[in-house]
């Protein structure tokens, strides 16, 4: 497999608390992809020494073999696959899914700001495997404030209302929906995989992120939605 910046950035593993990258005997990087990993100093392991000779239980159990009802939290440990982090994972890979679908289907103008979306989803899951706060700045070129004042008002900043979708407003806005839908159910997700013994959240900043993307998303459907006026 030839490994891009992208999937490799998909693939970084965290062992001992550090971030590496396991690369197969048959595999090769992209340039970008190792000068990538040559920037963020993460180390390129060989693939057979990325399964460990035991397993850990969240609970302190070990193990020799790993059960198929079983997969990794982090590094060596493992939980059951209805684990709710596990879940939230799977909410984030059906989210790409349906950013990868609506994307191929938008027009020029609206594609690379679906991939802007795509790009933070993958960044969550990065950062949740490794216990990384998420950081961005800008998304669709606006701040955390700026999404939320939009989607909050946007007779104000677009002349149109708030507005339920209907088969009649064609496929680019049905396909964002969808991404929206898909966005709140990974938000949903993540409220019920990060929270403390007392029932508050532990992972502030991946609800906040979600919580900007599900405001984007809306915003580029009233965007489309007040071009035909």
């Amino acid at each position: 497999m030839l490994y891009t910046e992208e999937a490799v950035k998909a693939n970084i593993r965290n062992r001992d608390g550090q971030r590496v990258f396991y690369l197969g005997e048959q595999d090769r990087l992209t340039p970008g992809a190792r000068d990538y990993l040559n920037a963020q100093r993460i180390k390129i392991l060989p693939a057979q020494q990325a399964r460990p000779d035991h397993y850990r239980l969240p609970g302190g159990g070990v193990l020799t073999e790993k059960p198929e009802y079983m997969t990794h939290l982090h590094s060596n440990v493992l939980v059951d696959k209805t684990h709710p982090r596990i879940a939230f994972r799977g909410a984030v890979d059906t989210l790409e899914a349906e950013l990868l679908t609506c994307q191929a289907q938008m027009p020029p103008d609206i594609a690379p700001r679906v991939g802007e979306l795509l790009a933070l989803a993958r960044e969550l899951i990065a950062c949740e495997v490794l216990s990384r706060e998420v950081k961005w700045e800008r998304l669709l070129g606006m701040t955390e404030a700026e999404l939320r004042s939009r989607s909050h008002r946007p007779q104000d900043y677009y002349g149109i209302a708030h507005f339920m979708p209907e088969a009649a407003d064609g496929m680019v806005i049905l396909l964002l929906n969808r991404c929206r839908c898909a966005i709140r159910s990974a938000e949903l997700a993540a409220a019920r995989a990060f929270r403390d013994m007392d029932g508050g959240c532990t992972r502030g900043d991946i609800l906040r992120a979600l919580n900007r993307m599900s405001s984007g998303a809306y915003l580029l459907m009233l965007q489309e939605k007040a071009k035909r006026r």
